[in-house]
């Protein structure tokens, strides 16, 4: 019996000694995770929170512009009203649904189009003069003002009196202005007085230079074509191109000093919270977990029972290599949908030397990276809806090809 027992207990010792220096080796190993290196980072004015509110595109549009401005030399504080662009967009989107009898998309989502058409036609005011927060919070939160727009059109449409007043835009821009706040006609900036038109123009910046691209195959290449997403209301034209010549123009752009509007998809689980965006090879992610053997991985954690994509945001994993074909499937599809507008300003490269844009959010402060995203060129091919660029970004052989 007691030789038994001795045998029972080395036998125990035997069992829980592997666990131990498994779970000591785990520690030890725990992935490096993700180390960037800047390439290059052009500038940019500070992270802004779009906050409760659908209008991603307002913020990252005027950011873009903001820091095309500071890149032809504007000097001092530079900080743009969003709420003045959607208050605008607003009103010119409920005219055009009233005048097609409803038969339009309505609701807070639009287009960097739609921004530029707004700075064209009305011009821009600072923050300051126009921060939005007019109904009692100190963020945006627009889930009552959306409804109560959309109601309103909605009932003007019904024509209940079968023929529309002449007060329904007035009924429709107070709301507008009980929430966002009246839209300034004059201001003063460092002494000098402005208009919004005159304004605009003091920043400095051809309005005329700004051109959307995307990279479609249902459309021919370097010709313009309707941006085709329910949030383009304005029907915004933009010049389709190459897949490759995309990705070229925007890394031209950023390493000449330029930046980019980014329209793309982030549902993908390659895009999380923290601050990465990556499009992983779950395949290949699997089949090297499989590989490492099922007693090992029970005991550190590392085999089929581990999530692949927290494997994948662990640590650089491989990633898909997209094709056009694979852009347009999931275009088709609706697994790429026009989601949300971002700010590319810069290139970074992680600790293998991939490369990765550096995208400015508009969700405040939030991640790893305090508002900065990391983003990888497979994600930006997979799911790139369209950018906007200053079309002296373009390398001279791509515009050479584009009927403009």
């Amino acid at each position: 019996m007691k030789i038994n027992k001795v045998i029972s207990i080395i036998a125990l010792i035997c069992a829980i000694t592997p666990a131990f220096a498994a779970k000591k080796k785990q520690k030890e190993e725990k992935p490096e995770g993700y180390k960037f290196e800047v390439v290059k980072a052009n500038p940019i004015t500070s992270i802004k929170n779009q906050a409760s509110s659908g209008t991603c595109w307002a913020f990252s549009a005027i950011s873009f512009f903001e820091s095309e401005i500071l890149r032809n030399g504007y000097e001092g504080d530079l900080d743009l009203s969003e709420m003045f662009v959607v208050s605008h967009a607003y009103q010119d989107r409920a005219d055009k649904f009233v005048r097609l009898h409803g038969v339009m998309s309505f609701h807070a989502g639009s287009s960097f189009g739609n921004v530029l058409q707004v700075m064209k036609k009305y011009g821009a005011v600072p923050e300051v003069e126009m921060t939005g927060l007019n109904y009692g919070t100190d963020i945006h939160r627009h889930g009552e003002m959306d409804a109560v727009l959309r109601a309103y059109v909605d009932a003007i449409v019904s024509n209940p009196n079968r023929q529309l007043s002449t007060a329904w835009r007035n009924g429709f821009q107070g709301i507008l202005d009980a929430y966002l706040g009246e839209r300034p006609d004059n201001f003063v900036v460092a002494g000098n007085e402005y208009t919004p038109e005159s304004y605009m123009e003091s920043l400095g910046i051809n309005l005329d230079d700004y051109v959307d691209l995307c990279s479609w195959t249902h459309e021919p290449f370097y010709e313009e074509t309707i941006i085709t997403v329910p949030d383009n209301w304005v029907w915004e034209r933009a010049y389709n191109i190459p897949l490759d010549d995309l990705v070229a123009i925007i890394d031209n752009a950023i390493m000449n000093g330029y930046t980019v509007a980014w329209a793309s998809d982030v549902s993908e689980k390659g895009f999380n919270r923290k601050g990465l965006g990556i499009v992983p090879d779950y395949d290949k992610l699997i089949e090297k977990q499989q590989e490492v053997g099922s007693d090992q991985a029970r005991w550190i954690g590392a085999g089929p029972a581990s999530r692949p994509e927290e494997i994948a945001f662990a640590a650089p994993c491989e990633e898909l290599e997209i094709t056009v074909e694979m852009r347009q499937e999931g275009y088709d599809n609706y697994t790429t949908t026009d989601d949300h507008g971002m700010h590319i300003f810069g290139i970074a490269k992680d600790q293998n030397g991939k490369k990765y844009y550096m995208v400015k959010n508009s969700w405040g402060e939030a991640g790893e990276y305090k508002g900065i995203w990391y983003v990888s060129e497979a994600f930006v091919r997979y799911k790139t809806m369209d950018i906007m660029v200053n079309k002296h970004a373009i390398p001279a052989e791509i515009s050479e090809k584009i009927n403009w």
